[in-house]
């Protein structure tokens, strides 16, 4: 058997990871559903499920990969017993993989056309109104949309037909310290922009008016649906990484690392959305579109905004598309463990499936808006994102908490015996009744309580 590829150093495991994590579900979609659902109470939530049900599911999906040293499904039949079928849950898995690279091409697409508007000048001077005619003049254009999700694929095969370590780690590495490099510099500034205090107080403080005027339930849920969605958890989306390394560390440790850095990119955003939207009177909830309605305003009114505009959107380009690289090396991952393929005809092929399979979400916003599944207004991105975030994530997630702590599963004595090799922070024993208990029971009813609240 061929020896697997492994990543060159702790570094670059530790950012690989977080790039996988960090990306749209951070930078786009965290401020946006934080001023949806009331600003700092939603921060405060968050956090507190990251911690709670994040790092544990993390943790464990670390543990399920460094044992098996294979993609998600290979690893279930590993490591399930005999006569079981756990490894069932895979092949959802990978189904979630392919319909995330769907829509997220499409968003990376949107974020690469805007850092060449940006590069180009073209915000300058405009008003609010004319950046929003710019941003629904890309969303009705099919040829806008393809050519734009058709780079992103093809650069993110063409890293990852190179190599784990000489296209995967070394792209990402560079990319990721680039990127919260210039997010702190931007959200500096951006809390320096006269009526930033009040999107400070928006962002940060808790409000129970707040509170009250989104629904105590609805946050609640909103966070703890972002807290799996932001760390990309339940698909192995994280389990591939977790293969890739030695057990010199705990890897309780390691999800904590991971996580601190994923939740300081999505903290550092709001500080660069919240206060300018203050600052310009934009609405805090405006939804998907507020990161492309937001900043081009704030670069606009800054000296040298058109460099520091260029160079936010490329740098947030390199979180999308590092994201892309970490699902991406995933369905590279299942084609090398189960039929043997070589990695350069992996990436060919899988960015082909993805190519031609992202098309209908791209046309869904103009030549196919027509089709609303699920409830009216509804997009084809709509239905791609309700099938990764409300069932592939949530279930995965779920059956992963059961397949390590139940003994009819991997149990959690090998679980427990995998994650507290090395050294750094140990899982402690206390806590099996809220692995094998608790833990599956709240990520149960959030398959269950967002699949019914969304109809």
């Amino acid at each position: 058997m061929k020896q697997r590829e492994t990543l060159g150093s702790r570094l670059g495991f530790i950012l690989l990871s977080a790039g996988c994590a960090i990306g749209v579900g951070n930078v786009w979609r965290f401020p946006y559903i934080t001023g949806q659902y009331g600003g700092g109470i939603f921060v405060l939530i968050y956090v507190i499920f990251l911690l709670l049900l994040g790092v544990p599911v993390l943790t464990m999906e670390y543990a399920m990969g460094r044992a098996s040293h294979r993609s998600i499904l290979p690893a279930y039949r590993m490591l399930e017993p005999k006569e079981t079928r756990w490894h069932v849950m895979g092949y959802l898995a990978m189904a979630g993989n392919y319909v995330l690279l769907m829509y997220y091409s499409v968003i990376s697409g949107w974020i690469l056309y805007y850092t060449v508007l940006m590069a180009r000048g073209v915000f300058a001077g405009l008003d609010t109104e004319a950046i929003a005619a710019i941003f629904d003049g890309m969303m009705a254009s099919p040829g806008i949309m393809t050519v734009s999700l058709l780079i992103i694929v093809l650069g993110t095969a063409v890293v990852c037909g190179m190599g784990l370590q000489k296209g995967v780690e070394k792209v990402t590495k560079v990319m990721m310290i680039a990127l919260l490099v210039l997010m702190v510099l931007l959200g500096i500034r951006s809390c320096l922009l006269d009526g930033a205090s009040e999107g400070i107080a928006f962002y940060l403080m808790p409000s129970t008016e707040h509170m009250q005027k989104a629904g105590l339930w609805n946050c609640m849920y909103a966070a703890l649906n972002q807290s799996f969605f932001t760390l990309s958890i339940g698909m192995g989306g994280m389990e591939i990484f977790g293969s890739y390394i030695d057990r010199r560390k705990r890897l309780l440790g390691e999800a904590l690392t991971v996580t601190f850095l994923d939740t300081f990119v999505a903290i550092t955003a709001g500080f660069i959305i919240f206060p300018a939207c203050f600052a310009y009177g934009i609405a805090p909830d405006a939804g998907p579109k507020l990161i492309f309605l937001t900043l081009p305003r704030v670069f606009s009114s800054l000296a040298g905004g058109r460099f520091w505009g260029t160079l936010f959107f490329l740098f947030l380009s390199f979180a999308a598309f590092s994201t892309m690289i970490g699902v991406f090396e995933n369905l590279q991952a299942f084609a090398i463990d189960l039929r043997g393929t070589a990695r350069k005809k992996a990436a060919a092929v899988n960015g082909v499936i993805i190519a031609a399979c992202s098309l209908p979400c791209a046309l869904g916003f103009n030549l196919w808006s027509s089709f609303q599944p699920l409830r009216p207004g509804n997009t084809v991105m709509d239905l791609e994102d309700f099938f990764v975030s409300n069932i592939c994530l949530p279930v995965g997630s779920f059956v992963i908490t059961l397949f390590c702590s139940w003994k009819y599963g991997w149990g959690f004595e090998h679980f427990l015996a995998e994650a507290n090799e090395g050294k750094g922070i140990r899982v402690a024993r206390i806590l099996r009744p809220y692995f094998q208990y608790i833990l599956p029971c709240i990520v149960g009813f959030l398959v269950v309580y967002g699949i019914v609240t969304y109809f």
